[in-house]
């Protein structure tokens, strides 16, 4: 046999030469996981020295599909909950970009049907805490910001 040539030879020659076991798999791993430390893998990674985003707070069981919706900036896919409050934090551009009163309301009447049906299903998900918008008062508004 010939002579290893740096560590993780060395580490995975003495490995392969014993029955793999729970025990000598986790030095094997920590083996692993020291020569990557000793050459500097891990130095410069996104995020180190920062906390865990997230980490701590509430228990959310579908944190993985916001995190990909925001990391990916996806549109139209995910959760009712989650899509209507998206499209209630844009509400007001949204509204703005119409010419006609009548479109405005029909978004809105549209908006508030979509909400109510979301907090009708069943199939699950995060809670619709997204409240209807009162339509006239929001045409009212967007009367004002047009005439400014």
């Amino acid at each position: 046999m010939t002579e290893p040539k740096d560590e993780a030879d060395a580490a995975a020659s003495g490995a392969r030469g014993s029955a793999l076991n729970a025990q000598n798999m986790a030095e094997q791993v920590e083996t692993a996981i020291q020569i990557a430390i000793r050459q500097g893998a891990f130095d410069n990674l996104p995020g180190a020295g920062k906390p865990i985003e997230g980490l701590g707070t509430h228990h959310d069981p579908d944190w993985w599909i916001r995190r990909k919706i925001e990391t990916e900036t996806l549109t139209g896919l995910g959760p009712p909950a989650i899509l209507l409050r998206a499209e209630d934090r844009e509400m007001q551009a949204t509204l703005d970009a119409f010419r006609r009163e009548e479109d405005v309301r029909a978004h809105l009447e549209d908006f508030n049907k979509r909400v109510i049906d979301a907090r009708r299903q069943l199939m699950g998900g995060p809670p619709v805490v997204t409240r209807t918008r009162d339509v006239d008062a929001e045409v009212v508004s967007w009367r004002e910001r047009r005439a400014s």
